[in-house]
Parts: C-alpha cells; structure tokens; sequence
C-alpha cells in the first residue's frame, strides 16, 4: 500500500507539472554513458539542449526525434517521464510476500478444516517436545524410551474464550497473588538452567492423537502439560505433519558417538557381495531443468553480446562458448556407470574411466554417495 502510494504521488507529480509545461519535438544528437554505467541522451529542442536519463537508450538512435515537455529548468521525456522503478519493486515484493502469506492462511484453514469435518480415528500415543527445536515428536504408545520418532510437527495450544464472573476472577486474583514469589522463584530457576545448557529435557507425555497420521496431515493432540496437572488440554499442528525420518531428528551425544563410528574396510567388504549386472547414475527430472535454465541463461547472454555489436569481448566467445556447453551438456546428460573394471564417467566431451584401485575412500549420505 505504502510503495503504491508513493508510486502515485510520482505519477502525479509529473503529471501536474507537465499540465503546464511546454511540449516541444526535439532531435537526438548524441548518445552518453557516464562512469557508472547510466545511459543518457542529448536532445536539442527549441534551440536548446536537454540532457535526459534513460534505461533503454537503443529506443533512441541518433537522429530520431523525441518529445519532450519543459518547463524552466525542468525537461523530461515523454516515453520516460519517471522513474518509479524502486517503489514498483517494493509493492511487488510486498504483493509476493502478501500471497506467501495468503496462501499458507488458506493451507491451514483447508488443513484445519478436515478435523471438523467427519470422525477421525484416535490413537493413544506419547509425545515429547524437541529440546532444541520446540517440535512436537510422536512416539508409538509401547515406545516409552522415546527411541523411535513417528512422526513430527510443530503444535500450540487451543484455547475457548469463555465469560467469567467476576468474582472468580477477584478470587483468582487473589490466589496468584499468594503464589507470585513462588512462581517467580521457579521462572528464574528454569533460565538460569536453559541459559547454562543444564534445563532437564521435556518429559515424555502420554496423549490421545486425533487424525489420520499421514505426511501433511492436520492432526491435534489432547495431553497434559505435566504429569502431576490434572487438567488435560488440546493443541493443534501448526505446521504439516511429516513422517521422522531415521537419523535426522535424533541429536546429542549418542547421534554423534554412532555418527562416529567407522566400521572397518574388511568388515565392510565381507558383508558385499557381487551384484547382478551394472550399476548406473544419471542425471534425472531436477539436474535436467538445471541444464535448460542454464541453457537459456547462457542463451541469452550470448545474444546480449552480438547484438551490442563487434567489439573485444567478442574475443572472449570461443572460450566462454566452450565451457558454456560443456556445463549445459553435462548437467543434462551426465552419467556414471560401475561395473568390474570401475567406473565409467560420461562427461560433456568424453568418457573417462576411474579403476577401483584409485579409489581410496567413499562417504555415503542420504541422498546420494
């Protein structure tokens, strides 16, 4: 709204400053370019000279006409009269961002939506939230070591807003006043041991979990906060549901002690065995759209440059072009092949071969090795 306005009052500005300016036809004379790259023109009109920033100066050759409107010391171009560009930037990031933030309201509320709309199937469960994440983990019932994570979301509190008297809330009032050292004394305690890394972890909770878990469920737990507080309240996932996945989600001295461990070459070695035919990588769906944006990218950089005209840089083509294509062409249809002599890599140009032998060591990861 902001950048829009402002955009407007630029517009309107010009457009009651040239209400009462002078229109005139003027002749392009020359083209400029000052050190930091700004184009401009120099128009002669009504035996004067004007001097006009412009973004497309090739919509200008020399020895067309332009028109113009000038008013004292003040001249612009008709085809350029503004310059708007920055507050256009800002609502058009601001219109994205405003839709980001549409269509995740209008996620959650077609995700919400589905608790209300039919019976769901209820599960007993355990829950525990994440210690450093704040993410709410479901374990299954019988998993009271919490080992094996089900599932995985982000949650907060549902709350009704009810009418109270008030006299209960005089007595209320009364009663938090009772206990206001004694739970200030708790507060301070809890961040003094968050701050020193010594805040015991979230107990592990039991809870009755509504909803079908599946990946990008919408669900609700109703659980108490504590084991010792009898009353039992609901939250709701904030974020979609998302299956754990082993490995990502458990953390801390354990994590890092199995992620350590290396078991040896031929312990590795003598649990492999021979495989059936050839192994082989390639480049799939995502490295391929890769390869085309860098295809019309790179497309596009050359045109640039021949169409500006002959100049030095067109000396640095032949080698640009070369690597340009090898990059395109790999991207698209890279491919490794594994078999008993080694690896066989298919490049942009050629096929290499890398032997066993040369191979000292290999880390294999989730997506890949």
């Amino acid at each position: 709204g902001f950048g829009s306005w402002q955009a407007q009052q630029v517009a309107d500005a010009y457009e009651e400053r040239a209400a009462g300016a002078t229109h005139l036809s003027g002749l392009v004379v020359a083209q400029e370019q000052d050190d930091d790259g700004i184009d401009s023109l120099k128009v002669e009109a009504d035996e004067r000279t004007h001097r006009f920033e412009t973004a497309f100066p090739e919509d200008f050759p020399e020895g067309s006409r332009v028109d113009i409107v000038v008013d004292g010391d003040w001249a612009a171009l008709v085809a350029e009269p503004y310059d708007a560009f920055g507050w256009e930037t800002l609502v058009l990031g601001g219109a994205v961002a405003a839709l980001g933030f549409f269509a995740n309201g209008v996620d959650g509320r077609t995700r919400s939506a589905r608790l209300r709309r039919r019976p769901l199937p209820v599960l007993k469960v355990l829950v525990r939230e994440g210690h450093e994440d704040a993410r709410t983990r479901v374990f299954a019932a019988d998993d009271r070591e919490a080992l094996r994570p089900v599932l995985h979301f982000h949650s907060l509190h549902a709350f009704e807003e009810e009418d109270e008297e008030e006299d209960e809330k005089e007595g209320e009032e009364e009663q938090k006043e009772g206990d206001e050292g004694e739970a200030d004394g708790v507060g301070l305690t809890k961040v003094r041991q968050i701050l020193s890394g010594d805040d015991p972890p979230p107990p592990l909770r039991e809870a009755v979990l509504y909803g079908a878990p599946y990946a990008g469920a919408e669900v609700a737990l109703a659980a108490r906060l504590d084991a010792d507080e009898p009353e039992v309240l609901v939250e709701c996932s904030v974020t979609a549901v998302k299956p754990a996945v082993p490995g990502l989600l458990t953390r801390g001295p354990k994590s890092r002690e199995r992620k350590n461990e290396r078991r040896s070459v031929e312990e590795i070695a003598a649990t492999m065995t021979p495989g059936p035919g050839l192994r082989v990588w390639k480049a799939h769906g995502f490295s391929r759209a890769v390869g085309l944006c860098l295809l019309v990218v790179q497309g596009g950089g050359i045109w640039a440059t021949v169409d500006d005209g002959l100049s030095w840089v067109w000396l640095c083509l032949p080698v640009a072009l070369a690597w340009m294509i090898s990059a395109v062409a790999t991207t698209l249809t890279w491919r490794i092949t594994a078999d008993r002599d080694g690896l066989w890599m298919t490049g942009a140009w050629r096929v290499r071969r890398l032997e066993w032998d040369a191979i000292t060591a290999v880390r294999h990861h989730e997506d890949g090795i």
